[in-house]
């Protein structure tokens, strides 16, 4: 119960790592508000969840839902602990529109940002407001590997995630510069398996080559779990961590701690 009593919000709640945020965070403890644009899959999720769960229909793009949203959690509990911007985009979603640097139409680029971006500058500046009255809570936003790398093929998604790296780190120093104990601290997962990566992988044998094909640059050779992102966040949103702000965390199966280690060969096969 590491998060017993803190009342916490996680936007993009409804599906991937963030119902697994939300998830956690009601087994230890906290009580959690489940926030997502798709307002039917948020109350299912947080129907599954028990009495400790309740949902908030949320656009992260429109700031006057962010107030009325965190109205409705301090007019119920008096204050928020915790807040997760989870909420996100790649660009890809309703189809195969190109994001690279000279095709990426301005439309598409101003679209991921609003989401990824705007989101997470208004999650921040109304959590900080909301947080104020105790002087005292976790900010944690959700970036990505690709806010640490390019990423040709997905321009936006990766200038969007490095704002996100780069803003984190203002909060964290505005926040201590008015002398709150408000940390602000960011998760960098890398290839997590989420429904966002089901159209890209098949079905059957297609599906076992081309999960293997995602992870061949990842030494653990592997997809990361939803879970294990939430287990970072439960640190971060606790109190063991009340001496950790401005600080990223990267989740990669070690990708960014250079060349990918080559699986070890026997002493019978060809170097």
């Amino acid at each position: 119960m590491r998060l017993e009593g803190k009342i916490a919000h996680v936007t993009g709640a409804a599906r991937g790592i963030g119902a697994a945020i939300a998830k956690a965070f009601v087994r230890e403890g906290a009580h959690v508000f489940l926030s997502d644009i798709d307002a039917t899959a948020v109350d299912a999720m947080s129907a599954s969840l028990g009495a400790n769960a309740s949902a908030l229909a949320l656009d992260v793009r429109e700031e006057d839902q962010w107030r009325d949203a965190h109205r409705k959690i301090r007019d119920r509990f008096g204050r928020l602990d915790v807040l997760v911007n989870n909420a996100g985009i790649t660009g890809f979603e309703s189809g195969s529109a190109r994001h690279d640097p000279e095709h990426a139409s301005l439309a598409d680029w101003r679209a991921v940002h609003a989401t990824n971006l705007d989101g997470v500058f208004l999650g921040c500046k109304h959590a900080i407001s909301a947080m104020r009255p105790s002087a005292s809570g976790s900010i944690i936003n959700i970036s990505s590997r690709s806010g640490i790398v390019g990423i040709p093929a997905a321009a936006a998604y990766a200038s969007s995630k490095a704002a996100v790296r780069n803003h984190t780190k203002t909060v964290a120093l505005y926040c201590a510069e008015q002398g709150l104990r408000i940390r602000c601290n960011s998760i960098h997962p890398a290839a997590i398996l989420t429904p966002m990566w089901e159209p890209m992988l098949g079905e059957g044998a297609e599906r076992e080559a081309n999960m293997a094909a995602f992870v061949a640059d990842t030494p653990l050779r592997r997809f990361g779990l939803p879970e294990e992102v939430a287990a970072i966040a439960i640190m971060l949103a606790s109190d063991e961590a009340t001496y950790i702000t401005g600080a990223e965390i990267h989740v990669d199966g070690g990708i960014l701690a250079g060349s990918a280690a080559s699986p070890a060969q026997s002493q019978d096969e060809p170097r």
